[in-house]
């Protein structure tokens, strides 16, 4: 997928998520990716529910839910932040910092159940637009419940936009074309909150076209737009 393609989709972004007029989109990092950097457990999120057993001390289990500021509250740690992360890495420290309090400390953190999040599809499905999530999607997931792709799809193009925590922009390719042929199910990654997913028609190799087709035309704000090379 070349950078042109990132770009074109940053403005779309842009012009969807901002209320401002006219942003300076060459301000905003960009990084393409394939779908390698991203292929990762599930992340913990505000409003999931967690089941902390401590096998040797059972009168310290707990299940409480994710607060909205990310941490959890226990008895023996007092504040843990435990959002965006997964629930491996937060049982090892867990498990590090009652090891002061508890000998030999064996803990277990059990995902109990899914807080809602949402994500946006569009392009070439039969609903497009933002799902209600209440668990872990993969990417191709995400499209059945658009209600799948239209035969205008071009599935080996789809990609998937994600913004990173210093506020830069992921974008990867998810060949669906490959995963449903079972060649390569790379490209059918897990979703994070807020991602888009976007399918075209067919490999967008004009940025001024796409802009005009897709988004001018269905966008009801103005906006001016540069196209920076991230990778000089």
């Amino acid at each position: 997928m070349g950078w042109t393609l990132a770009a074109a989709l940053l403005v779309l972004l842009a012009a969807a998520c901002s209320s401002t007029r006219n942003p300076d989109l060459g301000r905003i990092p960009v990084v393409i990716a394939g779908p390698e950097p991203i292929c990762e457990p599930y992340r913990i999120q505000a409003g999931d529910e967690l089941e902390i057993r401590f096998f040797h001390t059972p009168d310290q289990n707990v299940t409480l839910k994710v607060r909205p500021d990310g941490y959890i509250s226990l008895p023996l740690v007092y504040e843990l932040l435990v959002a965006g992360r997964t629930v491996e890495d937060v049982r090892l420290e867990l498990t590090e910092r009652v090891s002061a309090e508890l000998a030999a400390p064996e803990v277990a953190v059990i995902l109990r159940s899914f807080s809602t999040y949402q994500v946006h599809v569009g392009g070439e499905v039969s609903n497009p637009g933002v799902l209600e999530l209440d668990g872990p999607r993969t990417v191709l997931q995400a499209v059945f419940e658009a209600g799948g792709l239209l035969p205008t799809a071009s599935a080996s193009d789809a990609f998937v936009v994600r913004r990173e925590p210093d506020g830069s922009y992921l974008i990867a390719s998810a060949d669906l074309h490959a995963v449903l042929r079972g060649k390569d199910a790379s490209g059918n990654f897990l979703l994070r909150p807020y991602d888009v997913v976007f399918v075209p028609t067919t490999p967008i190799a004009d940025v001024n076209k796409f802009i005009d087709q897709y988004i001018r035309r269905n966008v009801p704000i103005s906006f001016t737009y540069r196209i920076q090379d991230p990778n000089p």
